[in-house]
């Protein structure tokens, strides 16, 4: 078990339990799952803390592959060691693999309708929609930050600039505006 964790904190009581959440947080969340398991695991389980929660976020979106799935893996790690990361794991992809699976059947039938693509270009907005809430929910965090609201207002705004209107590569942005955040975050925390 993680040493940061406080004790009698709530918790999953085992493997089982934690598959079955990340099961259920996975088939909540078609097109979404960051907002699902942000309240799920924040304000209904409290497995974690608001703060604890943004940190691991920030962890799993610099590490390769989805943010979601890096993020099972480190809760699940968080208390139940490599087992624990597999069965997060397992519970986020199982379910939703076969799903997915079944509806790519369907789509390879129907993709010659117009409303199949209609369809899918609304699904879309509603995605986007559901990013922006998550962001929006998770910016209540910045005024518990270290550094100043301004600087980190302006941070989040020139990250959105820089890869939506200005098309630069996430990893530029990642590297440069996360670089910078975490040197001036040092530096607020240094005694």
């Amino acid at each position: 078990m993680n040493s940061s964790i406080a004790p009698g904190a709530p918790r999953p009581t085992s493997l089982t339990d934690l598959f079955v959440s990340f099961t259920v947080l996975a088939l909540q969340g078609f097109g979404g799952v960051l907002a699902v398991v942000q309240h799920e695991l924040v304000d209904r389980k409290r497995w974690l803390t608001q703060e604890e929660f943004i940190e691991e976020l920030a962890v799993a979106q610099i590490m390769p592959g989805p943010n979601v799935v890096n993020l099972s893996l480190m809760i699940g790690a968080r208390y139940f060691g490599l087992p624990g990361a597999m069965a997060a794991l397992a519970g986020m992809l199982t379910i939703p693999l076969v799903i997915v699976l079944l509806l790519a059947s369907l789509y390879q039938l129907f993709s010659g309708h117009a409303e199949a693509g209609g369809g899918l270009r609304g699904m879309a907005a509603v995605s986007a929609g559901l990013i922006a809430a998550t962001g929006l929910k998770l910016a209540a965090a910045l005024e518990r930050h270290p550094l100043p609201l301004s600087v980190t207002v302006s941070m989040c705004f020139l990250s959105v600039v820089l890869v939506a209107a200005l098309h630069w590569p996430l990893i530029y942005v990642l590297t440069g505006l996360g670089g910078l955040g975490t040197v001036l975050t040092y530096r607020q925390l240094d005694p």
